[in-house]
């Protein structure tokens, strides 16, 4: 590793000696003196250059001095500025006059706007020139990605990542950004990608040929690879909707442009070989999620030929100060038009004006376009597939087959995050933020964690201390062990968790096994598998009074496969010993005569069906991630029976449980989200097996609980629930004076449930214990519904979301809590 480092540290010192001048300055508007962002700054006949950042400024840096550097923006006369020779720093500043191309006179006439006879031909249009509109298409992409921080540094010694960076990097190695602050490239990666579509089913495929990539903070490049490919620079600008950054904006070409935009038209002018409409753009409300800039509007077809627009620091969106698009399309088969070239700028700012903030530029081109020759439905299993080589390419290989070759600044980029990463308190952090993302901590071969279960405290256990792991890719690419060992100082027991899981054969249709066994508490109420992705909740449970606790032995094996893209299946055998820590009883029929039961044993197999219509997912290590499936809903259906004589069994019973869900735009309301459930169990059974619904009487809030419910307040043998959450953006607060300006945004819940309990499971209940203590109850649901509603704002000071509840049901009972506030911490854009 010393003398990778020392390697990698010469490498970048060579090229940091070769960049002997550099040339900053600043390109503004001849006529208004306004900075020019995205402008072309470039020696002639060459293929070195750079762009201007979101204020004009620009810095390029140059082995050899040229002549003369020239400036080169849409709408404007080109600039050409002397270079002074033997001066190895230097300030050129560019101011561009208006193109003489352009209308040199604006005669405005009453009558109609003249853009719009030309908009209403492009909606008109649409289909025509919409790729979607084609049987199938495929393409060779090319990817090219870089992020650089700013503002770091500036306060010497502020912050773990300052004091690691400046104490390596020398000063003179910095960009100069926007107010003298400092830039500092950290990520760069290259993809090379095979991208296909079919229409009909609609399915598509990103086949990742290679890939390079290096970052400071990363540990690992093979998930990175996965989700920076050219599938996620798909900007359609036909559809009413393009999603940037996971926000829905409204297209210049929606259907409904008049309501969101005004248009002029600026001028008529070639690009390339066709004749196009120059049309200005500009959203009519500044909070609103639109664009603004100019469009090129191809004469013959009225396709779009070419965009260039930004994002108003205005709109509602966290931690982005700006956004610029550039796309260019080219008509392919059937008169449809795919982009060519897309070119999108990211400035993402700090959480504090002292904090650094992110530049990311990302750049894609396309070749080879094929059209109307789709592909076997089977082709598409794996929706994001990284061939076993693409990471080990070699420079020969990127020499020949990248669309751009890569300029000198370029090559330094790589240089200077390679040096970066290798230092030890860079790698200290990296390692730090692992931890607190992923829970663990790698070991080796093993990984130790989830830290979140380290510690707890309650009324049984006393002071609970857990220490656990899992193996990790190094040991094995199909096996996975893990397990953890639990003490009590209170109740001094042990308990423990084993498990083994085993990923069978490829993984291009996922397929495992597993077992586990364990002995542990659990609560009524919190051993539904509906709360295993909420491993936070379930550790913070395990604090304070335990409610109705159990020690519960478990042992399980089950059979996981994906039998289609979407769909998959699960079964699983599991056996668990129920031994109550408080003094529970139930009911049981033995012969003529009810008795008083303490402890029961259940053996149950379950099948498990998810749909999910075009779900991605990809590899990290031995665990796969979702990344959403899209607008479509989700559906969950599970069977479960319970074995009497099984395996020690003492009860028969039958259960179904069903979900469904789905995140949705609406449009200028915002984004939808829904969850519904239903299920009944058609057997009496003991109340812990019953659904139990889940109370909430923290102060924090989380969606999967009834928020002014107490815990074990409702319990249900046959139900019906809809959690429904309205999230309406800047919708309100952006039309508002002084309060739009701190970007609030509203937000609307509402949990309905219904449940009943039949007579048979009724009679199971025991007003006492075994011990004869008075035992505490529940209540069920009768023909009116439990229902809450609530209303909240989120992005208060960009993370911290307050919601408000009303419960409108069931009000008599002491104890009731008829409103509530709950408070939660989320970063979102």
């Amino acid at each position: 590793m010393k003398n990778l480092l020392y390697l990698l540290v010469f490498a970048f010192s060579v090229s940091v000696c070769q960049a002997q001048f550099r040339i900053a300055g600043k390109v503004t508007d001849a006529a208004t003196g306004e900075a020019l962002p995205f402008v072309s700054i470039y020696v002639k006949n060459t293929a070195i250059g750079t762009s201007t950042d979101m204020n004009g400024a620009f810095n390029i840096r140059l082995t050899t001095a040229p002549d003369s550097i020239t400036a080169s923006y849409v709408g404007y006369l080109p600039q050409t500025l002397a270079v002074k020779k033997g001066v190895a720093t230097q300030v050129l500043d560019f101011r561009l006059g208006i193109s003489a191309k352009q209308l040199q006179e604006v005669v405005i006439r009453p009558g109609e706007n003249p853009a719009w006879p030309i908009m209403r031909q492009v909606i008109a249009h649409k289909k025509a020139n919409d790729r979607r509109k084609l049987t199938a298409y495929s393409y060779e992409a090319y990817t090219k990605m870089q992020f650089d921080v700013d503002n770091l540094g500036q306060q010497k010694g502020k912050g773990v990542m300052g004091k690691a960076i400046t104490s390596l990097v020398d000063s003179q190695l910095y960009l100069a950004g926007d107010d003298g602050k400092k830039m500092l490239p950290f990520f760069m990666s290259e993809t090379l990608s095979d991208y296909y579509y079919n229409r009909d089913p609609r399915k598509y495929k990103e086949l990742i040929k290679a890939t390079k990539v290096t970052g400071i903070g990363l540990q690992d490049g093979s998930l990175v690879s996965q989700v920076i490919g050219s599938s996620y620079q798909d900007y359609n600008f036909y559809q009413n909707w393009v999603s940037v950054l996971q926000k829905n904006f409204v297209s210049p070409l929606a259907d409904s442009w008049k309501a969101s935009y005004t248009y002029e038209l600026e001028d008529s002018l070639y690009l390339g070989d066709d004749w196009c409409y120059q049309l200005k753009v500009v959203q009519k409300r500044p909070q609103d999620l639109a664009f603004n800039g100019t469009i090129w509007i191809a004469a013959s077809s009225y396709a779009l030929r070419k965009i260039d627009v930004t994002v108003s620091k205005s709109a509602n969106i966290n931690f982005v100060q700006g956004i610029h698009l550039v796309q260019e399309s080219q008509p392919v088969g059937e008169n449809a038009w795919m982009p060519s070239k897309t070119n999108v700028s990211i400035k993402i700012v700090g959480l504090t004006r002292s904090r650094p903030g992110i530049l990311a530029t990302v750049s894609t081109s396309y070749r080879e376009v094929v059209v109307n020759q789709p592909q076997r439905p089977a082709f598409f299993d794996k929706p994001v597939e990284l061939l076993a080589n693409a990471q080990n390419k070699q420079e020969d290989f990127w020499d020949a087959h990248r669309h751009d070759s890569l300029s000198i600044a370029d090559q330094q980029v790589y240089a200077t995050i390679n040096a970066i990463k290798s230092t030890p308190k860079v790698a200290h952090f990296t390692n730090l933020v692992t931890v607190l993302a992923t829970g663990y901590k790698k070991l080796g071969k093993v990984s130790w964690g989830p830290w979140p279960y380290t510690y707890a405290y309650n009324d049984v256990e006393g002071h609970r201390l857990q220490l656990g792991g899992k193996t990790n890719i190094d040991f094995s690419h199909n096996w996975e062990l893990s397990g953890y060992a639990a003490y009590g100082t209170e109740d001094r027991q042990l308990k423990y968790a084993a498990n083994a899981r085993y990923i069978i054969l490829s993984r291009k249709r996922w397929s495992e096994v597993g077992v586990h066994h364990s002995e542990d508490l659990e609560q009524v109420g919190l051993m539904s598998d509906k709360l295993e992705s909420s491993p936070l909740f379930m550790a913070l449970s395990r604090f304070g009074t335990l409610q109705r606790p159990f020690l519960i032995k478990e042992s399980s094996a089950y059979l996981q496969r994906d039998v289609l893209r979407g769909i998959t299946q699960r079964l699983t055998v599991r056996n668990r010993a129920f031994s109550p820590t408080y003094d529970f009883a139930y009911i049981k029929q033995a012969g003529e005569q009810p008795a008083l039961e303490k402890a029961f044993t259940t053996t149950e197999v379950s099948f498990m069906t998810r749909v999910a219509n075009n779900e991605v997912f990809v590899q990290n290590d031995n665990e796969r991630i979702s990344l959403g499936n899209g607008n479509w809903p989700v559906f969950m259906a599970k069977y479960t029976v319970g074995l009497n004589n099984t395996l020690g069994s003492t009860l028969e019973y039958q259960r179904l449980d069903l979900g469904l869900d789905q995140e949705f735009p609406m449009g200028q309301l915002g984004n939808a989200v829904y969850h519904l459930e239903a299920g009944k169990i058609f057997s009496p059974v003991p109340y812990p097996l019953l659904e139990v619904h889940t109370g909430n009487e923290t102060p924090f809030y989380y969606d999967a609980t009834y928020n002014l419910m107490n815990y074990f307040e409702f319990a249900s043998d046959t139900y019906a629930s809809l959690h429904y959450e309205q999230y309406f953006e800047g919708l309100l607060f952006n039309r508002l004076p002084l309060i739009k300006k701190l970007k609030w945004r509203v937000l609307a819940t509402s949990n309905i449930l219904y449940g009943s309990l039949s007579q048979q499971n009724k009679a199971l209940l025991s007003p006492v214990g075994y011990a004869g203590t008075p035992q505490g109850s529940f209540k069920s649901l009768g023909s009116t519904p439990y229902v809450e509603v609530g209303y909240g704002v989120e992005n208060i000071f960009r993370f911290l979301r307050v919601d408000a509840f009303h419960r409108l049901t069931y009000l008599d009972e002491p104890g009731t809590r008829k409103f509530g506030v709950k408070v939660s911490v989320q970063f979102k854009l």
